[in-house]
């Protein structure tokens, strides 16, 4: 029993019932216009004119609704006055811009309603329409005669007639329970049209099937952006951070027996930091939709400065750099110099001293890269007992870096004591 009057209290009913009572309004300047055939065709009989009247205003109607504000219009009020969870029509907005550490996004195709989808949104509002005028007409008359039969008020009285057996009401007590009927009548037709506007809104105003793919094709993009800025986040701010702690430490064992080691581990803590800083900004640009300024580029020309900073954080680095490095392209340049860098920093923060070997090589068919480092009583880099925590993101973010670029990637024990990552990107080199 009580679920069956919950819908009477909910104001959701009756803000439903004001929405399609608003539509049956929002129809009334048209009528005017559907009124032109019949004033050029006086001769028609009335009733064609009543039907010729009709369609015009159904075409006059449904023609508004082929217009794209007017179903933002309606989805907007559809949520507030019905309470219904509509998405906005898709809007195909320009990713954020790449930051060069792998192949950019496409941006996706506008989504071309069919046929049927574009019909849609007349077919609600003249729905809206219908029922807007059937509710306003029929729980205006049962509110009317609710107010009216009472104690025989104005001398209403009400009558019923039905396979020959009639009944009429003109006063006493038999008037007040019509009366009362008659409101809870006008109460339930509100009801019902605010359960066919509340059925109809997400069928009719919803996503069609080509907006849904190109919204799941926009999310894919966002996600797929989103990690591109943590991976790039993650190997710039970890190992600045790193390095930094490393040099810091280092500054502090030998300010006073050797003030010139200090002042240049010191020098290398600014200009990491400052790298670092202008690799947050930029992304924490992109990340709040700003105009951010270009992005920052490093590549394998950057490649012996980050070198000199670990030698600086007091790290023995074996570099042996062979082929063409300056000719690589610069997508594949930027990515291998972020490939670089994670290694380096795995190393520094889970290396047992001891130098770390760098190899890079560029072939006409590939491009190398190798980190190797002692890694001490540990089977693995990650398993020592270091000073660094760990997140766990850096070697899946580098597979998931090589796998952009159809590169290969092996990484793992190298030997008892040694760790050894080695990657190979295809390349191709510039005229």
């Amino acid at each position: 029993m009580f679920r069956g009057i919950r819908p009477l209290l909910r104001g959701t009913t009756y803000s439903g019932v004001l929405f399609a009572y608003c539509g049956a309004l929002a129809s009334i300047p048209l009528l005017p216009f559907a009124q032109l055939p019949v004033l050029a065709w006086r001769s028609a009989p009335e009733g064609v004119q009543i039907v010729l009247i009709l369609l015009v205003w159904a075409a006059l109607i449904g023609a508004v609704g082929l217009a794209r504000t007017t179903r933002r219009v309606l989805i907007v009020c559809a949520r507030r006055l019905l309470g219904v969870p509509l998405p906005d029509p898709v809007a195909v907005r320009r990713p954020v811009s790449s930051l060069g550490t792998g192949p950019a996004p496409v941006t996706p195709a506008p989504a071309v309603p069919s046929g049927a989808d574009r019909w849609r949104t007349p077919l609600w509002l003249l729905l809206h329409v219908a029922l807007g005028w059937t509710g306003a007409l029929v729980s205006g008359v049962l509110i009317l005669a609710g107010l009216t039969l009472p104690g025989d008020w104005l001398g209403a009285e009400a009558g019923l007639n039905l396979f020959g057996w009639s009944a009429r009401v003109t006063g006493g007590w038999g008037s007040w329970a019509v009366a009362l009927g008659c409101v809870l009548l006008a109460v339930a037709v509100c009801v019902v049209v605010a359960s066919a506007l509340r059925w109809l809104a997400p069928r009719l105003l919803g996503p069609s099937s080509a907006e849904r793919l190109a919204l799941a094709a926009e999310r894919e993009l966002l996600l797929a952006e989103r990690n591109r800025l943590a991976h790039e986040l993650h190997d710039s701010i970890g190992h600045t951070l790193t390095a930094t702690t490393i040099q810091a430490a280092v500054a502090g064992e030998v300010l006073s027996a050797d003030p010139v080691a200090a002042r240049a581990a010191l020098r290398s803590i600014e200009e990491s930091t400052r790298a670092a800083l202008e690799d947050l900004d930029y992304v924490l640009g992109v990340l709040r939709e700003e105009k951010a300024e270009a992005a920052p580029v490093r590549t394998l020309a950057d490649l012996p400065e980050l070198l000199d900073r670990l030698r600086h954080a007091g790290a023995v680095v074996e570099p042996e750099l062979s082929g063409e490095l300056a000719q690589v392209q610069g997508t594949l340049s930027r990515a291998a110099y972020r490939i670089l860098q994670e290694g380096l920093t795995n190393a520094l923060r889970h290396g047992a001293g001891g130098p770390i070997e760098v190899r890079v090589a560029a072939a006409p068919d590939g491009l190398e890269l190798v980190v190797a480092n002692r890694t001490g009583d540990g089977t693995s880099a990650g398993t020592g007992a270091g000073a660094f925590p760990t997140s766990g993101h850096g070697l899946p973010g580098l597979a998931e870096r090589v796998r952009l670029l159809h590169g290969e990637i092996e990484v793992g024990p190298d030997g008892p004591r040694h760790w050894r990552l080695a990657v190979r990107l295809p390349v191709r080199l510039s005229a």
